[in-house]
C-alpha cells in the first residue's frame, strides 16, 4: 500500500494531475490574498521551484532547505536562489526583516516537536512582516502523508503496528512520518495570532489551512 502510494505521489507531481491543479489553485489564492508586489523578495521555507512555476511571476525567491534537499536542476533560473539551512534558526544567514514575504507550503508539520514549531513561527515573524504558512488540516479524513484514513485518531497501539511495518519496508520514508506532527487550527492560531486564515476545501471537507498576513509595503 505505502509503496504504491509513493509511486502515485511521484506521478502526481510530474503530470497535469489533480494534485498539481490543486497546488496551482492554492498558489493563486496566495497571490490574491497576500498580494505580493512585482519583483517581491520572497523567502520560501522548505519549498521547491515546482510550485512557483505553476503561476506567472517575476518574484525573487530564496529557497531554504536542509542540506541535500535543494533542487540543483533548477539553479540555472535567475529567479531562484538556493540556501542550505534550518528553517527554525536562520539567525546566522538573514537579518531581521530581510524579506517582503515568508512563504511555506506543508513544512511546519515536519520540523519537529512543539518548541521547534514555535521556533519556526518565530523565524517567520522575524524575517518579514507578511507571510503565508500552509499546513494540512488535522480534520481531513484521509491523512495526506500516510494515505491512512483518520491516521491521527487511531489508537497508539495501531499506529505503532503500522510504524513497525513501514520501518521495515520504507525506512527513509518512515523517518519522515515519525517526525511529522500535524497542527490543529487552534495551534496555528496560537503561533500566528495576528494572521488571517484561508481554508482549502476538497469535496466540501477542510483539506488544509494557510495563515497569512497581506503585504503592506
Amino acid at each position: 500500500m505505502q509503496t504504491l502510494l509513493r509511486h502515485l505521489s511521484g506521478w502526481a507531481y510530474t503530470h497535469n494531475s489533480p494534485v498539481l491543479k490543486g497546488r496551482a489553485k492554492r498558489m493563486r489564492a496566495f497571490q490574491d490574498r497576500v498580494k505580493p508586489p512585482e519583483q517581491a523578495n520572497i523567502l520560501d521555507l522548505g519549498g521547491s521551484p515546482l510550485v512557483w512555476k505553476l503561476i506567472p511571476h517575476d518574484y525573487r525567491v530564496t529557497l531554504v532547505n536542509l542540506p541535500g534537499f535543494n533542487d540543483p536542476d533548477a539553479e540555472a533560473d535567475p529567479r531562484y536562489q538556493f540556501i542550505d539551512g534550518d528553517a527554525c534558526d536562520l539567525s546566522e544567514l538573514f537579518e531581521d526583516q530581510s524579506f517582503d514575504i515568508v512563504f511555506s507550503n506543508s513544512v511546519i508539520e515536519h520540523v519537529g516537536d512543539e518548541p521547534r514549531q514555535a521556533a519556526f513561527a518565530a523565524e517567520v515573524h522575524r524575517l518579514a512582516s507578511s507571510h503565508w504558512i500552509q499546513t494540512p488540516s488535522d480534520r481531513f479524513p484521509l491523512e495526506v502523508h500516510t494515505g491512512v484514513p483518520f491516521y491521527w485518531k487511531l489508537p497508539a497501539a495501531m499506529r505503532n503496528r503500522l510504524h513497525r511495518s513501514w520501518q521495515k519496508k520504507l525506512p527513509e520514508w518512515y523517518d519522515m512520518i515519525r517526525e511529522t506532527r500535524v497542527l490543529s487550527c487552534e495551534r496555528m492560531k496560537s503561533l500566528f495570532p495576528d494572521s488571517q486564515c484561508y481554508r482549502e476545501q476538497f469535496a466540501m471537507l477542510e483539506k488544509s489551512y494557510a495563515f497569512y498576513r497581506p503585504f503592506t509595503g
